[in-house]
C-alpha cells in the first residue's frame, strides 16, 4: 500500500478551502455590485470561531468509550474544533448559518476509522445503540448532504457521529495490465492524483471541488469532472467497490461488464451514504497525458454555441476532453475567469472553452477536427489565452462566493441536465423562475458536461442579501426546483440529492421509485442510522 506524501489540510470552517485564499472583493467590484444589484455590506459581522454556538454532546461517555475501543482514543474527537469543522457542508445556506455562529447541527463526535473492519464495527455498534452516522469525506456537499435528522419520523437517535474517512487514504494496488487501481475512499483528489502520477496514470477527474473532495464522495454523489467529455463521469470509472453496511459487507464488481443480474454498483453510486459506507474503490485509470492544451472560441449567442457543442458531442470522432460554454451574461461578467472578475464587459457573445489532453499527435488531430466543426458552426477562434485563463482559475469560483457573501450578496449555484431538444426550454424556465423569485438578480449559466443525447446546465445566481438571506434563497431554490421538474430536467446532474433536492427527487422517480429506495434502506440499514433524512423520499 502507498500513502500520500502530503497531508490533506482542513477546510476553512466558515467558507471554502484554504483560509489563506480568502480575499476581500476589490473596491471597484463592490461598487459595481452596489450599482447593479443594490448590494450592501452586512449589518452584522461574521462570527469568529470562538463565537460559534454548539449544542452539548448528547452521546453518553460509555458509548464514546466503546467507539474509542474500536478506533483508538485519539480517533474519537468530541472537542469544539472537530465538531465545528464537521458541521454541514458548503452550500450557501450552510455557510450563512456558520457565519452567523450557528452550529446547532454539529455532530456529537467525530470518529476516524483506519480500516474496513473498523468501519464495519462502528456501524454495528451505532446500529445497536441507535446512533446516527454521517459518512464524511471532504465536507464539500452543497445540497444539505451532511446534516442528519435527529428527531421526528427519521430521528429519535441517541446522538450523531460524523464518520470521517480521512485515515482510509491509501493506494492499495495498481493493475497496469487491466488499467485498474484500487484506492481508499478518504483520499482527496489531489492526493490520489499524486499517487497515480508516480505510476504514470491519472483518473482525469477534476470537478470544481477537486482540491478538497474525496474519492468516496465522488462515488457517493455521482460526481462529474470538468474533463468529463474526455474521461467520463466518476461513476463511469468505478469498476468495483467494497461497502460496509450495518448488515454486513458487500464486494461488488469482478469484471468490466456482466450480465449476472442488475449491477449492484448502481445501488451505492449516488447513494450519499444512506445505504452503506464505501471503504475501497477499484477505478478505471488512464495514462497521464503528455500534453494539455486549452483554447477559447466566441459564438454570437448561447443557442449557436450549444448547437456547435451538440455537433461535437454527436460526431463519430472523440470530442474535446474539456468542453464548456458560457452564456452571454456569464461571458460578460467574466465568470469563466473568477480571478479577473473586475474586467467585466470585455467580450460580447458567448465564450466556449475547448481543452485537449493526450499524446502530442492525438491532441493535434482532435484540435483540427474540433476547429473544423466550430468554424463551420460560426465560431471565432480566440487562441489559447481564454482557455489557459480558465484552466488557471478553474478551482477559484468557490472562493469568489465567499468574498461575495462577505460583501453582502447572496450567491449560489444549481445545476440540471436534459436532452438536447429540451435544452432551450429548460434554460428559459430556470432563468425565469430565479428572476421571478429574486426580483432583479444576476443569473448566469454555462454548459459544462455534454453527451451525444444531451447536456447539463449550471446556473450561478447573485443578488443583494435581504434581512433574511436564508429565506430569500429557500424561496428561490423552491422556484428553481419546481421549474426543473416541470420543464423535464433532472433535479441534479452532479451535485446530488442530499436534503435540498429530496422533494423534487421524489417527484422525479415517482411513488414506486420511492418505495424501492425505502425497501433497500430497510434491508441494508434496518435501524435507519445511515445519514438519516438524506436522499430517501
Amino acid at each position: 500500500m502507498e500513502s500520500p506524501l502530503t497531508a490533506a489540510e482542513p477546510m476553512l470552517w466558515s467558507g471554502w478551502g484554504d483560509p489563506a485564499k480568502a480575499a476581500e472583493l476589490p473596491a471597484p467590484v463592490r461598487d459595481l455590485l452596489a450599482q447593479l444589484l443594490g448590494v450592501r455590506a452586512p449589518a452584522t459581522p461574521a462570527a469568529t470561531f470562538g463565537e460559534v454556538r454548539l449544542p452539548p454532546v448528547a452521546l453518553p461517555p460509555p458509548l464514546l468509550a466503546a467507539l474509542a475501543a474500536i478506533v483508538g482514543d485519539e480517533h474519537v474527537r468530541a472537542d469544539d474544533d472537530a465538531r465545528i469543522r464537521h458541521t454541514r457542508g458548503k452550500s450557501t445556506p450552510d455557510l450563512l448559518l456558520m457565519r452567523a455562529g450557528d452550529a446547532s447541527d454539529a455532530p456529537d463526535a467525530v470518529v476516524l476509522p483506519g480500516s474496513h473492519d473498523e468501519v464495519a464495527a462502528v456501524l454495528r455498534l451505532c446500529a445497536e445503540h441507535r446512533v446516527a452516522v454521517v459518512p464524511f469525506g471532504g465536507g464539500t456537499s452543497v445540497v444539505g448532504g451532511l446534516v442528519a435528522a435527529r428527531c421526528g419520523s427519521e430521528g429519535g437517535f441517541t446522538g450523531v457521529v460524523a464518520l470521517d474517512l480521512a485515515r482510509l487514504n491509501r493506494l492499495v494496488s495498481v493493475d497496469p495490465v487491466s488499467m485498474i487501481a484500487e484506492l481508499e475512499p478518504g483520499l482527496r483528489a489531489p492526493q490520489a492524483e499524486q499517487l497515480l502520477t508516480a505510476h504514470g496514470l491519472t483518473l482525469g477527474h477534476f470537478p470544481q471541488s477537486y482540491e478538497y473532495a474525496t474519492l468516496g464522495g465522488f462515488a457517493a454523489a455521482r460526481s462529474s469532472g470538468q474533463a468529463s467529455a474526455g474521461y467520463g463521469r466518476f461513476d463511469d470509472m468505478v469498476a468495483g467497490m467494497t461497502v460496509a453496511t450495518p448488515r454486513g459487507t458487500l464486494e461488488i464488481g469482478r469484471a468490466p461488464k456482466s450480465a449476472a443480474g442488475p449491477d449492484l454498483r448502481q445501488v451505492f453510486l449516488g447513494s450519499e451514504g444512506a445505504f452503506g459506507v464505501i471503504t475501497s474503490l477499484r477505478l478505471r485509470v488512464r495514462r497521464a497525458p503528455a500534453v494539455r492544451a486549452y483554447e477559447g472560441w466566441r459564438f454570437a449567442g448561447f443557442a449557436e454555441g450549444a448547437a456547435a457543442m451538440r455537433r461535437l458531442a454527436q460526431q463519430e470522432a472523440p470530442p474535446p476532453t474539456v468542453l464548456r460554454l458560457s452564456d452571454e451574461t456569464e461571458t460578460m461578467v467574466g465568470l469563466a475567469k473568477p480571478t479577473d472578475l473586475g474586467a467585466a464587459g470585455r467580450d460580447s457573445g458567448c465564450l466556449l472553452v475547448a481543452g485537449f489532453e493526450g499524446s502530442t499527435g492525438d491532441v493535434a488531430y482532435r484540435r483540427d477536427l474540433a476547429a473544423a466543426v466550430l468554424v463551420e458552426a460560426g465560431g471565432v477562434h480566440l487562441g489559447p489565452e481564454p482557455g489557459d485563463a480558465w484552466a488557471q482559475g478553474r478551482f477559484s469560483a468557490p472562493y469568489l462566493r465567499d468574498s461575495l457573501l462577505a460583501a453582502g450578496a447572496t450567491v449560489e449555484t444549481l445545476e440540471t441536465a436534459c436532452f438536447w431538444s429540451n435544452l432551450p426550454r429548460l434554460y428559459d424556465a430556470v432563468r425565469l423562475a430565479l428572476l421571478g423569485a429574486l426580483g432583479s438578480p444576476l443569473v448566469m449559466c454555462h454548459i459544462s458536461h455534454v453527451y451525444a443525447t444531451g447536456a447539463s446546465l449550471y446556473f450561478t445566481v447573485v443578488t443583494a442579501q435581504t434581512g433574511d438571506p436564508l429565506g430569500q434563497w429557500a424561496a428561490a431554490k423552491r422556484a428553481a426546483n419546481e421549474a426543473i421538474v416541470q420543464a423535464g430536467g433532472t433535479i441534479s446532474h452532479h451535485h446530488g440529492v442530499g436534503r435540498d433536492h429530496r422533494e423534487a427527487y421524489a417527484a422525479e422517480i415517482g411513488d414506486l421509485g420511492g418505495e424501492i429506495l425505502r425497501g433497500v434502506k430497510e434491508r441494508l440499514d434496518p435501524a435507519g442510522i445511515l445519514n438519516p433524512g438524506v436522499l430517501i423520499p
